[in-house]
C-alpha cells in the first residue's frame, strides 16, 4: 500500500536523505607515441588489426586543485626529458611534451612515474592525437560532396563544388563548406579497446586505427 505525503517540504527532505552519493574515482591516463599498425592473433586464431603505442614512463610535474589558485583539479605530466636547450621558464619541467588531465581523488605526488600498468587488457579508452596533414583538398574529399552528374556537357566539372551562394548577399556566407586545408586537427577515438600490454617494452596494442602519423603524440585516458 502506497503512502502519500501531502507536505512537499517533508517529501523533499526525504528525497535528499535517500539520494545516492556518487564518489568520483580516479581515471587512469598516460602519454604515448604512435609506432605503427600491425596485427596480432587472438585465442581463436583470428587476426586483429592493432596500433602499437610506446608509453615511456611519464613523470608527474604539477598537481592542481580547486583549493589552490588554479581553481580546478588536474594532474600535469611530462614525457621525454630534455638534456639541452632548456629555457629559464622550463626550470623544474624540462620535458619535451607536457599535458594536463582532469583528475580528482588522485593519489599522485610530484615526481611519481606513470606507466602502462595503470591500464589492463580489455579496457576501453579514449585516444586523442593530431591527424595527418593532407594539404589543400577539394570539396569531394574534404566534405564528402557527391560531385556533378557525369552526363554530357560536364567536362572538367565533375568534382567542382558548383554555386557558393545566392546573388543577393553579394558575398560568401561564413561557414560555407569549400575547398581548403585538410587534416592537422585534433581527433579523438572513443571506446578503443586495449588488446595487449607489454610492460617490459612499454608497449600498448590498441585495436583499430589511431589518428596521426608515426611518432605522433597520443593522449590515452579511460
Amino acid at each position: 500500500m502506497k503512502r502519500e505525503i501531502d507536505n512537499p517540504l517533508i517529501f523533499n527532505k526525504i528525497r535528499v536523505a535517500i539520494a545516492p552519493v556518487f564518489c568520483l574515482k580516479f581515471m587512469p591516463f598516460i602519454l604515448g607515441k604512435k609506432i605503427e599498425m600491425t596485427r596480432i592473433f587472438n585465442e581463436k586464431g583470428n587476426a586483429v588489426p592493432v596500433t602499437l603505442v610506446e608509453t615511456a614512463p611519464c613523470v608527474v610535474l604539477q598537481i592542481k586543485t580547486k583549493e589552490s589558485k588554479d581553481g580546478y583539479d588536474s594532474v600535469q605530466i611530462g614525457l621525454e626529458k630534455k638534456s639541452k636547450h632548456i629555457k629559464k621558464t622550463e626550470k623544474g619541467k624540462e620535458y619535451k611534451y607536457i599535458k594536463e588531465f582532469k583528475s580528482q581523488n588522485s593519489e599522485f605526488k610530484i615526481g611519481d612515474e606513470i606507466s602502462a600498468s595503470v591500464f589492463k587488457e580489455g579496457d576501453k579508452v579514449k585516444v586523442s592525437g593530431i591527424s595527418k596533414g593532407k594539404g589543400f583538398q577539394g570539396g569531394v574529399k574534404r566534405h564528402g560532396f557527391a560531385g556533378h552528374p557525369q552526363t554530357h556537357g560536364v567536362k572538367h566539372e565533375v568534382r567542382t563544388i558548383g554555386s557558393v551562394g545566392a546573388t543577393n548577399p553579394d558575398r560568401v556566407i561564413p561557414g560555407k563548406r569549400m575547398p581548403g586545408h585538410m587534416g592537422v586537427e585534433r581527433v579523438s577515438i572513443r571506446k578503443a579497446k586495449i588488446v595487449k600490454i607489454d610492460l617490459a617494452n612499454n608497449l600498448i596494442a590498441i585495436k583499430g586505427a589511431i589518428p596521426g602519423h608515426r611518432g605522433t603524440l597520443l593522449e590515452i585516458s579511460k
